[in-house]
Parts: C-alpha cells; structure tokens; sequence
C-alpha cells in the first residue's frame, strides 16, 4: 500500500475516477496497439457502453486515432485504435562532460535528427548553446516549431532536485545549485524537464519499452559512461528518496585507498569503473607505466590517449591489454552491483554505456563479482543484460522524460 502524503497530495473529485479510467485505457492502447474497443473492454472487465465516452474523448484531443479495421470471421470488421505519435515532437538533450547531444524526437522515442556539441564551461553558456541548437531543429524538422512539440527532456550528469528543477551538483561538471530548470525552459520558451541520467533512463524502460520490462516489476538501471550513476524502478515507480537524490550509488567507495575520485572521496565505484578508468588501466598496460590515480585523469581526456570506443573495439579485436582493462572494469562493475542486489533485489540490471559493445567479455567477470559480492543464492534471480539502444540510450531518457507524465498514474490521496 502506498503511504497517503500528507505534505503532497490532490484531493479526489467528482472527475477524478473518469481521469483515472481515462488514464488506463490510454496505456492499454499504448500497449497493445492496435487494438479494437472490445478487446479493450475485456482487458478492462467492462461493457462496451461503459468504454465509448472515454475513447470519444481520447479521440478527440488527438491522443489516439482510429487506424484502419480488422479481418474477423464473421460480423462487423472491428475499428483499431493507436496512440498518435506522427507531428508530436520532443526535444531530447543529454548534457555530458566533455561533448553533448540534442535530438528531435517523437513522443514514442523514433529519432529524427541528432546533433552533437562541445559541452560549454558554464551553465550560462549551456543555456544559449541549448537554444541555439532546439532552434535549428525546429526550424528544420518541425513545420510548425514549437507549437508541435510537447517539451524538452534534459539529462544532466548529477545529482538532480526534479521538483524544484535545480541542478544540485555535477562533480563532473563542477556545477552546484544551479536552478537551470526554468533558465532554459525561459530561454527555449517550452516546458523543460529535468532528470540525472541514470534515473532518464530508467524512465525510458518504464514508459517507452513497456514489452521489455513487463516481466520485471522493479529493476535497476546503470549508466556506465563518464561517471557512473543508477535509476531504480520498484514496483513500476521510480525510486527518487525523500530528497530526490537516490541512487547515488556510483560514489560509494569500494576501496578506501583507490583512486581520487572527481567527488574529492577515495575509491568510489564510479573512479573504478567509468570510462576513464578503464582508458587509464589500458594505457597503463601498453606503457608499463601505473595508473596515476588522480583526479586530473579523470576529469580532462589527455592528449595521446585513445577513447573508450577504441579501447572497445581493441579488446573486441584481442588486443590483450584492452581485454584485460575491460576484464577489471567488468569486475569492478560487479562489485558495485552486489551492493544492489543485496539492497533491492531487482529482477533485472541493465547496463548502459560504451563498453557494453564489448558485452561478451564483461558478462562472466560482473556476474563473478556479483556473485561474489552477495549472500548466496541473492544474485541467481537477477538478470543482467546490457541496453541494445546504446547510440542513444540517454536520449531515450531525455524523451521519457517529457511523455511519462501522459501515461503516469495519477496521484490522488
């Protein structure tokens, strides 16, 4: 049962029970699209008379179309109902440290163009790099602008106040209480939503692959990129904490004398098992030389170093020093992961990020590490398989961010 919050809460009116209906067949048609209005009814375990007046009113606010008839055996050809994505557009921004991305999107996730940018030193100049880019998208891939798109979806790489909008800190970035919610939502002139990535990307499970994660009811997300963070699900909703700020995980120190990491702690998860951990473990292979371990490396590319992708694509290639760098981020991953097996007891982890293209040499040692890592038996039930959208798994987040709230269950009480 959920706990009424006496602090945040909205009263049950007369309408209230109509929204609520009108709420889930909407997220039937989502799911089952296409599909009649009598297979709606008995999903649903009600007359036929019952669902009209809420598909007329679907209908008519251009929230579902009727798509065509069906063949049947005998009788009347039954009419199909889909939810409309064509001419509906989200503008999805992932913010990263070093080099963004921005895209138009559909409200069902389908990419319509992408563009990449060097991440500004600012969240002044972010500001205007978003509105400069949003404006160019629009001009060239939505006849109508603005008008057609539904908001802008912004992942951040931080910790992320989702009710205030303000960004509360990205240690990466070096950003601290910045309220860049309403700055760009002013500047765009567009509702903006706001959300650190891993907890995006778990939304983008929840609401734009509902056939992946129909068999699990909770499940983590880990974004492995250039820090590393975790979106959990339980019980199909987002575990956000009493101050919006769960899942912090990537900051939990694992080894008290590993590396700095860039939160000025020592051993994180995150300076273990992020990208530039694993490019420092390779180079330090080929050179001969140990890894630095300080903050410096984990927070420029230095020159002569190979990205992540060429590291991946080495080890793929096997290049024995690039295998046994993913090798030991895969382990390292693995132990971070035993900390959430024990703590939640998902039914399934997904891994988002780079490396994952090198899947099949991370699998056995993060499941090792797990294993390891848990009471036995408490990691055999969970799953662990890598995100296939991994080009962009983020934006997908940024999308969810701004469609969820169509779908979402209405809190009432």
């Amino acid at each position: 049962m959920r706990k009424i919050n006496t602090r945040n809460f909205r009263l049950a009116t007369r309408s209230t029970p109509r929204d609520v209906n009108r709420r889930i067949v909407l997220n039937l048609i989502r799911e089952y699209q296409p599909i009649s209005r009598a297979e709606l009814a008995r999903r649903m375990s009600v007359r036929r008379g019952t669902l009209t007046p809420l598909v007329r009113e679907l209908v008519d606010s251009g929230a579902i179309f009727e798509k065509g008839t069906a063949a049947t055996a005998r009788g009347r050809r039954p009419t199909m109902l889909c939810v409309r994505t064509r001419g509906r557009f989200v503008v999805a921004a992932d913010i990263r440290w070093g080099q963004s991305a921005i895209a138009l999107s559909d409200v069902a996730g389908r990419m319509i163009a992408r563009d990449t940018f060097d991440t500004p030193a600012t969240p002044e100049a972010l500001v205007e790099t978003l509105a400069d880019h949003v404006t160019r998208l629009l001009r060239t891939h939505a006849p109508h602008g603005a008008e057609a798109c539904q908001g802008l979806g912004l992942v951040l790489p931080g910790m992320v106040d989702r009710k205030t909008g303000r960004l509360i800190y990205a240690p990466r970035l070096g950003w601290r209480n910045v309220d860049i919610r309403s700055a760009v939502a002013a500047r765009v002139g567009m509702k903006t939503y706001i959300e650190s990535a891993p907890i995006a990307c778990a939304l983008a499970r929840l609401w734009l692959e509902p056939d992946v994660t129909r068999s699990v009811n909770s499940f983590a997300y880990v974004s492995v990129s250039e820090g590393v963070g975790v979106g959990l699900a339980v019980n199909g909703e987002i575990l956000r904490g009493e101050h919006h700020t769960a899942g912090e995980f990537g900051h939990v120190s694992l080894d008290s004398s590993g590396p700095e990491c860039v939160c000025g702690r020592r051993g994180c998860w995150e300076a273990l098992a992020c990208n530039g951990a694993t490019v420092e473990r390779y180079v330090a292979a080929v050179t001969g030389n140990a890894p630095r371990g300080d903050i410096r490396t984990r927070r420029t590319r230095r020159p002569g170093f190979p990205g992540i992708e060429e590291v991946v694509r080495r080890a793929r290639g096997g290049e024995t020093a690039a295998v046994r760098a993913l090798v030991e981020t895969g382990e390292n991953i693995g132990r971070g992961l035993a900390l959430i097996v024990s703590a939640f007891n998902p039914g399934r982890i997904y891994i988002g990020g780079e490396i994952t293209e090198a899947w099949e040499l991370l699998e056995r040692p993060i499941k090792d590490a797990i294993m390891a890592g848990t009471m036995p038996g408490g990691a055999t039930t969970t799953q662990v398989v890598p995100d296939t959208s991994l080009a962009q798994y983020r934006l997908l987040g940024a999308v969810a961010l701004v469609t969820a709230p169509t779908y979402m269950a209405l809190a009432v009480g």
